[in-house]
């Protein structure tokens, strides 16, 4: 397929053309200019015709947040761009169900249709994931990856995902480098070029020819636009400027701009010199600085939770009459760190000194206790949480102040015992070799609407966890009256079992958070297979330990389910002979073809703000 054919053609794109060479064709201010001094300061109008604005979308998926985006296509047509960009993942997607994919791209759609100025799509890794969404995509938007020019200023939209690989995967295959390479070579003249992709390549291996292909860019002013990341980060390289984007309602922990956290749409306006960009969020607009390279390095330690460290409240057994929390605050930087901590108290908890404030000097550590103890109620499992907060800042110079604010919940968690496997245990789904569950998800927390969970027969279980030298195993078993299965659909969107395992030491895995997920502790999901004797699926493969071992098979009123996670990774992850395990499981129920929705969770879901600091602790013996 040639250029020609190939390569976008747009009737509004030419439009300007006869406009744009005709000399000083542009309108005047008509007033009266006699005196010496005037209300104003000049009248040299900021309307050359060669100059225009679009606006850039962001990422919308991967945990999306309802109504925002929505919000965003309503903001644009305030605006009035003459035309908006994106840099992918505009669909959940990641399922193979035709289905579920049309409903998507329907709703997504939607939201476009109300935009009153063209849209360009560009595929992530959630649009483009699979050979079913590729046909899909395709279907129904033809190319994959093109190209336009709008007055003198070439647009390239990339796509990162051919090789269908996944986060962190991005790849540029031959076919796609060789033709923006003959797009290259043929507007060489061009006043810039403007890039469109939704991984940050540039941050990956193993990236196919997109090496090759930024290399074509070095010698032309260009600039490049990703999402992927969600956090927003200006780079400066390969004489370009390069912008990972944050979220246009995607998942965000919205810590602010000192993180590149935060909604926006990008606003360009492209001029002889370059685009200037405006970052349009919520409170506030911001300029193409909003948060740079370095900003982003000398903010790293607080991001990556590395500052503030607080130990569970961990009890062996017996009842609870006092202890201590202690708060490790960590200053890797160069700059003083100011810390208040405020610890509130309830009922069934109390704190004598609730508020404490110190300085932690540059690249130095503080441990911090505070007291607790019992309240006038009888303390037990029952005991409701109190919140500490803690606000760490750094002041560096000529730069903004950097504020985290952390918020944890915490009381009293009782541990329990990972006991030695009573038989050797064959990973097969079937539970002969467990002498009892011993755990179960009585009075654990419902995620449901008012009719959609029915009692225990409708979803709850029963589990227990024991080890051999080999491996920890968690046996499960499951009473669901209505068992709905879809082989094209994500195991965590039917029926199914859901995995939290830490094994890292308790004063770390006692805080995990979404963003450590498969790099310090993994999320399993597993169903049934739909055969019988199908030993089940699970979810996601590619990103678990070596040697995870699991079944999952059908019984009467539900199933049952056996995980085995290997001692190796255990130990690697302890950084040593391993002592503890944090877990969690958890339970979808779908039923009625997925209208009612149930997720049952036997401790409070890590990635949520409701988490219990050290929750479902298990020690060895």
């Amino acid at each position: 397929m040639s250029l020609r054919t190939h390569g976008l053609c747009l009737a509004f794109l030419a439009a300007s053309s006869a406009a744009a060479q005709q000399p000083d064709a542009r309108p005047r201010i008509i007033i009266d200019q006699s005196g010496t001094v005037h209300p104003w300061n000049h009248l040299d109008l900021n309307n050359k015709p060669e100059t225009f604005q679009f606006a850039i979308v962001t990422d919308r998926t991967g945990g999306h947040r309802d109504g925002i985006f929505e919000t965003g296509v309503d903001k644009l047509n305030l605006l009035q761009p003459e035309f908006v960009m994106s840099v992918g993942d505009l669909i959940e997607g990641y399922t193979e169900d035709e289905t579920q994919i049309d409903r998507e791209w329907a709703e997504f759609t939607g939201f476009i249709g109300k935009l009153q100025m063209p849209f360009f799509y560009v595929p992530g890794n959630h649009d483009y994931i699979n050979p079913v969404m590729a046909r899909k995509w395709k279907e129904r938007f033809g190319r994959d990856y093109y190209h336009f020019v709008y007055k003198d200023v070439l647009f390239l939209a990339v796509n990162s995902e051919e090789r269908m690989q996944g986060a962190g995967r991005g790849y540029i295959d031959d076919p796609q480098y060789d033709y923006f390479k003959e797009v290259l070579a043929q507007h060489p003249e061009v006043k810039w070029t403007l890039l469109f992709m939704h991984q940050p390549l540039w941050n990956q291996e193993n990236t196919g020819r997109w090496k090759d292909l930024e290399q074509l860019l070095a010698s032309r002013r260009h600039t490049v636009f990703v999402g992927h990341n969600h956090r927003y980060v200006k780079y400066e390289r390969n004489n370009g400027k390069y912008f990972i984007l944050a979220t246009t309602g995607g998942g965000s922990r919205l810590r602010g701009r000192q993180f590149g956290e935060f909604d926006h749409v990008v606003w360009v306006t492209m001029t002889d010199n370059g685009p200037i960009i405006a970052n349009l969020m919520l409170d506030g607009i911001w300029d193409e600085n909003v948060n740079t390279e370095a900003y982003f390095a000398f903010a790293q330690p607080l991001m990556s939770g590395r500052s503030v460290q607080v130990e569970p409240l961990l009890m062996e057994k017996g009842a609870f009459k006092r202890g201590e929390l202690t708060v490790r605050l960590t200053n890797d930087s160069d700059v003083p760190m100011q810390a208040a901590l405020a610890l509130e108290s309830n009922a069934w908890l109390w704190a004598p000194q609730p508020d404490r404030s110190l300085t932690v000097q540059p690249n130095s550590v503080e441990i911090v206790k505070l007291p607790v103890q019992a309240g006038s109620q009888p303390a037990g499992s029952g005991i409701e949480p109190v919140q500490l907060r803690i606000t760490t800042i750094y002041q560096p110079e000529d730069q903004p102040q950097l504020e985290l604010n952390t918020s944890v919940l915490v009381r009293p968690e009782w541990t329990r015992t990972i006991l030695p496997a009573a038989k050797p245990v064959q990973v097969d789904g079937s539970l002969g070799e467990w002498k009892a569950l011993r755990f179960s998800s009585e009075g654990a927390k419902i995620d449901a609407d008012a009719f959609s969970h029915q009692g225990d027969a409708d979803g709850s279980f029963r589990f227990d966890v024991s080890y051999d030298d080999g491996f920890v195993y968690i046996g499960v078993e499951v009473a669901d009256d209505q068992v709905e299965l879809n082989d094209l659909d994500s195991p965590l969107n039917q029926d199914g079992l859901g995995f939290m395992a830490d094994a890292r030491p308790t004063r770390v895995s006692a805080s995990a958070h979404e963003d450590e997920v498969f790099r310090n502790w993994i999320f399993v999901g597993l169903r049934p297979g739909t055969a019988a004797e199908a030993p089940g699926v699970i979810y996601p493969a590619q990103y678990l330990p070596p040697g995870v071992q699991y079944a999952c098979k059908r019984s009467p009123g539900g199933y049952t389910a056996e995980l085995a996670l290997p001692a190796a990774w255990l130990e690697a992850q302890y950084g040593g002979p391993w002592q503890s395990l944090r877990l969690n499981v958890m339970l979808n129920d779908r039923d009625l073809n997925g209208m009612h929705r149930t997720s049952v969770y036997w401790q409070p879901d890590w990635r949520e703000a409701d988490n219990i600091l050290g929750s479902g602790t298990f020690r060895k013996p």
